[in-house]
């Protein structure tokens, strides 16, 4: 990825917060149809590894899954966006010389793939996601509350994967390489914003 040094983030636990808060990745790899990519909830062991340990699952069918053992690949987690106006910027009435941007979080993870299929560690991985995911609800869903024929089956339709993090890098541009007036100008347009995903930007703005 690329990244200005204005932008670069390299603190650890912030890059596994932004992962983390993101429920949808983007996995993708290379085999000799070309490029793949699959959009894939993953959950994040941060003890696991230098940088953690990511793991999710394919759906049986997806070919993507078929040539990734011991491949590297590249998971993607997008964080808060939003569009930057040049309207934001104090700036633009001084000299209007300014443009359009777009301000953003990301995090990039690279590591090599392992596929595996046996029950017992699928189990154990949908069981964690899903616990995961529903820890915020009254009523939390459990893969126990399901049939354990219908599970079974389930578990036979899907191919997990777990991907040790090499190398991660992340890109925190909020406008850091701005004046301190266009920097609060953008922070309160963007507050602003009818747009939520906008809103949190600026949230991300106010703490960084």
């Amino acid at each position: 990825m690329y990244i200005p040094s204005a932008f670069a983030q390299t603190d650890l636990p912030s890059l596994h917060a932004l992962i983390e808060a993101t429920p949808l990745a983007t996995l993708v790899s290379h085999d000799v149809q070309g490029l793949q990519a699959s959009h894939l909830p993953l959950l994040l062991v941060r003890e696991e590894g230098e940088f953690g340990t990511l793991y999710g699952h394919f759906a049986r069918a997806n070919p993507q899954w078929r040539s990734l053992a011991g491949q590297e690949a590249l998971l993607l987690f997008q964080g808060a966006e939003a569009y930057v106006s040049p309207s934001f910027y104090p700036s633009k009435a001084q000299h209007g010389k300014v443009v359009p941007t777009w301000n953003y979080q990301a995090v990039h993870a690279y590591g090599t793939v392992e596929t595996f299929d046996d029950r017992e560690r699928l189990l154990a991985l949908v069981s964690r996601l899903s616990a995961h995911h529903e820890q915020s609800r009254a009523q939390p869903w459990a893969v126990s509350d399901a049939p354990a024929d219908y599970i079974d089956s389930m578990l036979r339709a899907i191919i997990g994967f777990a991907v040790p993090i090499r190398r991660l890098e992340g890109s925190w541009k909020l406008s850091q390489n701005k004046s301190a007036a266009d920097h609060t100008g953008v922070r309160a347009g963007l507050a602003a914003s009818p747009r939520e995903c906008e809103r949190r930007l600026a949230q991300q703005m106010d703490d960084a």
